[in-house]
């Protein structure tokens, strides 16, 4: 019999974050959340190694505008999600890099100890 869903932990303020989301860019978010839960891909990602090994970014496009939502699902633990936040220019800003970066290194700290 195979393992059930992962659990999900949100670090930071990245649940607070996603509730700021418009309410279809919410409800997206949690319906590609629930897909890394099972072990799937969600359906529009990219990786993000730049801010650590097996990070992924979720793209959600909505009349509202684009959001992200950064994680990383290779701990058996739990999904873990980085950051939430809108998208405002092309680029990824370096500021949300920033936070989704420490984040993660301070989850990988608290996982190793």
């Amino acid at each position: 019999m195979g393992r059930g869903p992962k659990g999900v932990v949100f670090r930071g303020s990245a649940l607070d974050d996603l509730r700021a989301f418009p309410q279809e860019a919410r409800r997206a978010a949690g319906y590609q959340i629930d897909r890394v839960q099972s072990g799937r891909d969600p359906d529009d990602w990219k990786p993000m190694p730049s801010i650590g090994p097996g990070v992924r970014e979720i793209r959600i496009r909505d009349p509202g505008g684009a959001f992200r939502v950064i994680y990383v699902a290779k701990f058996s633990d739990a999904v873990f999600i980085l950051h939430c936040f809108r998208k405002t220019t092309q680029k990824t800003a370096s500021a949300d890099i920033g936070v989704a970066k420490h984040r993660y290194t301070d989850l990988v700290r608290e996982l190793q100890s």
